[in-house]
């Protein structure tokens, strides 16, 4: 069910990184349905593509959304946000919905409110309600936090995790992990050697920022609540292009990753999932430049894309 694969040991670092990013998976908004057809044209067929819950969309806008990126040859795979959805009866008719249109993959999160719209306040819930599963999903993922949760203790993280888990193999559903995103290779890779020791056996797709201006970064770094090794680093700075110790930009976050993760033992960890803050074209565009090995990588771990 949850079989894993990884990049290939021994071969050079360049076909790793291509290895690595194969698969990889990226996102949109409910408010980006003019961008789809080219996203389709950029992507391979077929590649993974979520569909945020953002605060201003209802989950009937996720779900027409969903429903245009499968149509159009690639993965939709909606994000439900349990905190957002207002009642069973709007969840079941989304579900019903992105059934009849093929859809067969979610993501499925808390989400931040405080007080819950409706019924549900956290993921598993929502998985536990059997909406989904009723529905014909195959493939379910969950949220990850390598780097810890700031208002979750790390022992309830692991917890909830196995919980989760627990569901999906009573259910006989696929299930993996999603990242948040962050700026530390080896802290995400050192996690990931703890996945098993835990009882934790998912795979991984790993949270990393597109391309994106290092401004723009810090500011959805602030707000999402990385790692607090990060966020002390970006309060005491006098400028944000001195976060010393970390990847900034998707390349060398990428190369560490892949240098990592395919030669160490942290075997559950998967594929990049690339979170769209510099547009949702940009990192399609970068993704498939990578993907395609139209880059240049340097003796010092650097990428350059051609």
């Amino acid at each position: 069910m949850n079989a894993v694969s990884a990049p290939s040991i021994g071969v050079d670092p360049k076909r790793r990184i291509v290895e690595f990013a194969t698969g990889a998976s990226t996102e949109i908004t409910s408010h980006d349905d003019d961008s789809i057809a080219e996203l389709a044209a950029i992507l391979p067929p077929g590649t993974v593509v979520y569909v945020a819950h953002t605060p201003k969309a209802t989950l009937a806008e996720v779900a027409s959304t969903s429903i245009k990126v499968e149509a159009a040859g690639l993965t939709a795979s909606p994000h439900i946000v349990a905190r957002r959805v207002p009642d069973a009866r709007s969840l079941r008719e989304a579900a019903r919905r992105l059934e009849h249109a093929g859809v067969r993959r979610a993501l499925v999160v808390a989400g931040d409110l405080t007080t819950p719209a409706g019924p549900y306040s956290s993921s598993l819930e929502v998985l536990e309600s059997d909406i989904l599963a009723d529905a014909g999903f195959t493939s379910i993922g969950i949220a990850a936090h390598p780097e810890g949760h700031r208002a979750v203790a790390a022992a309830t993280l692991w917890e909830a995790l196995r919980a989760k888990q627990g569901y999906a193999e009573r259910k006989g559903l696929g299930m993996h992990l999603v990242t948040q995103f962050g700026f530390d290779a080896a802290a995400i890779c050192k996690w990931g050697r703890e996945l098993s020791p835990q009882g934790v056996r998912l795979p991984v797709h790993i949270g990393m920022a597109g391309p994106a201006p290092i401004t723009k970064l810090v500011k959805y770094a602030m707000a999402c609540g990385v790692g607090a090794s990060l966020r002390g680093a970006l309060r005491s700075m006098q400028t944000v292009r001195h976060i010393a110790g970390f990847a900034t930009t998707p390349e060398a976050m990428l190369a560490e990753l892949a240098a990592d993760v395919t030669t160490g033992p942290g075997r559950q960890l998967l594929h990049p999932h690339l979170f769209a803050f510099g547009g949702v074209i940009a990192t399609a565009r970068w993704l498939r430049a990578i993907v395609d090995g139209r880059f240049e990588l340097h003796s010092d771990g650097s990428l350059t894309l051609h």
